[in-house]
């Protein structure tokens, strides 16, 4: 069994909806950790939510580069992430392995926009991932991680547990990981989501991150990748019983610790 476990929510501050049922899997014990979205309707009343004490320090920032408006100008002018109406439209396909300096400054402009944008509202990002993963685009999770390293936070990995990875995407993901922390150097050790937990073998050893989007199930929570009716709740208890659920928080600080004694 892995040490320890994160259950991460995505999509914090997308709607109300998705806020009331994140707050509600936190109080229920579900989830451990939330990543929140800057630049959607919501974020607002999500920054004042993370004040509780369950939340506090427990919320990273979901980086978004594929859905609503930019917080920064000059990432408007570049077609590769938006279209002419102001909107992010991410034109980029997924094995994209470099970006011309104009569009990593773009990326840079904004991640630091919605970074800021989490700090002006009271909540300093415990981590970083992002919205459809678009970080697991190789340029983009570069400029990801090398922020995180500066900010001193732990970035998320690419999926790397699950049985409908092929080979040439296990290959991929584990170079892009390898990648990612050594840049950033604070993470966990696996990856996955609820499905993933359910169908696949659970590590023996480790940090595991559970990347969650919880939905309302009655009194219960299931989950977008689970299947209708199933619950996230009974997935997570049978498949790790007892252990530990923490957040993103306590790898930072464990990986800020190891680096402060080598110095």
């Amino acid at each position: 069994m892995p040490h320890q476990v994160i259950v991460n929510a995505d999509d914090f501050g997308l709607s109300p909806c998705e806020n009331a049922v994140i707050l509600g899997a936190f109080q229920a014990g579900v989830i451990s950790s939330a990543t929140a979205m800057a630049n959607m309707p919501a974020f607002e009343a999500a920054c004042l939510m993370a004040q509780h004490p369950l939340l506090k320090g427990r919320i990273g920032l979901h980086f978004n580069l594929t859905y609503g408006r930019p917080l920064s100008q000059g990432i408007l002018e570049r077609s590769t992430f938006c279209d002419r109406q102001g909107e992010f439209d991410l034109n980029l396909p997924r094995h994209t392995l470099w970006l011309n300096r104009r569009d990593r400054e773009a990326v840079m402009d904004e991640l630091e926009a919605q970074w800021q944008r989490c700090v002006d509202n009271g909540v300093r990002p415990s981590h970083l991932d992002s919205h459809q993963h678009v970080h697991n685009i190789w340029p983009i999770g570069e400029i990801v991680a090398r922020f995180a390293a500066r900010q001193g936070v732990a970035v998320r990995l690419a999926r790397n547990l699950g049985q409908n990875l092929s080979l040439p995407k296990r290959v991929f993901k584990g170079l892009l990981n390898r990648r990612l922390h050594t840049l950033a150097g604070a993470t966990a050790d696996y990856v996955c989501t609820p499905v993933d937990l359910r169908n696949a073998p659970v590590p023996t050893d480790g940090l595991l991150e559970i990347v969650a989007h919880p939905n309302q199930l009655g009194a219960d929570f299931g989950d977008a990748y689970l299947n209708p009716g199933e619950s996230l709740t009974q997935v997570l208890e049978r498949r790790l019983a007892g252990i530990e659920r923490v957040s993103y928080a306590v790898v930072s600080r464990d990986f800020q610790a190891g680096t402060a004694a080598l110095e």
